[in-house]
């Protein structure tokens, strides 16, 4: 994950909005993260409502309390605040925080709020539902896990690479859905879906940085569902034959993307506006 994972600024508005989701008080000021949170504050809520029978890795629940208790320290949370000489004797209520004080203590509360409840979603209840397939009851779990997993991060190179391994999953997921009417084309919708998404993010890093180094990510994915891909296209009804063979087309369209876009960056091209669902569309070396 990003060393932008658990910003000040994300976590504090994470923690808001579910605050509000819990029937707090109403933040007015509307955030540019807020549809990007909003399905991880969904999950918080169910995660609250019916929590999964999961046994939380030892380990885990170790560094988890050990970056609590040093995020703590750092932001000086549970630290009594000494009041202003002027303040003890005007108001002679010295214990009382000045409201600006406290609000930022509930701030700083906030952020341990959301850091906690992102890195139990993410590390520990997902546990639960991993190897669910459609169908299961924690499928929607899981992929509300994902969810959050894409609000917590904030670069599109990583955000290219949790799609690309989202798809991995769904190809996974169709593989034991194989004879089931409608459900494996359904699971190769979403993972075409994902493999866009992921690809997209990734070719237009490399474009704007100038640099092909994203496009390694796009290399190792390819190598890796071309082969897992190809093997279930001999298996199957006629119709899931054919909806195999779409999604092999959709990889050679990316493997062709990504050699263009790294022959463009090697030879000095500026990339244009034009774009599709795979990203930037670059244009010729003469």
């Amino acid at each position: 994950m990003d060393n932008a994972l658990f910003s000040r600024r994300r976590a504090e508005r994470f923690a808001q909005l579910l605050d509000e989701a819990n029937g707090g008080r109403r933040h007015h000021v509307r955030s540019r993260d807020d549809h990007q949170l909003a399905p991880l504050v969904t999950l918080g809520r169910h995660l609250g409502a019916n929590a999964p029978d999961a046994e939380v890795d030892p380990e885990f629940r170790t560094g988890l309390r050990a970056m609590l208790l040093a995020t703590a320290v750092r932001e000086g949370v549970g630290a009594p605040v000494p009041a202003r000489p002027a303040e003890k004797a005007s108001s002679g209520r010295g214990s009382l925080l000045p409201p600006v004080t406290a609000r930022r203590a509930r701030a700083r509360g906030a952020i341990l709020i959301g850091i906690a409840a992102g890195a139990v979603a993410v590390s520990g209840i997902s546990a639960a539902s991993e190897d669910a397939v459609p169908g299961d009851a924690l499928y929607g779990m899981k992929r509300g896990t994902e969810r959050a997993q894409l609000a917590l991060t904030s670069s599109d190179i990583s955000r290219g690479q949790l799609f690309l391994d989202f798809a991995r999953t769904r190809l996974a997921e169709a593989a034991t859905l194989k004879g089931s009417p409608g459900g494996y084309r359904a699971v190769l919708d979403d993972m075409d879906a994902d493999t866009r998404q992921g690809v997209r993010l990734l070719t237009g890093a490399a474009a704007q940085r100038s640099d092909p180094a994203a496009l390694a990510a796009v290399d190792a994915f390819l190598t890796d569902q071309r082969r897992s891909l190809s093997a279930l296209g001999g298996r199957g009804s006629r119709i899931d034959r054919a909806r195999t063979g779409e999604s092999l087309a959709l990889l050679e369209s990316v493997a062709e993307r990504a050699e263009a876009v790294r022959a463009a960056i090697a030879c000095g091209q500026e990339f244009t506006v034009s774009s599709d669902t795979l990203g930037p569309i670059p244009t010729t070396c003469s």
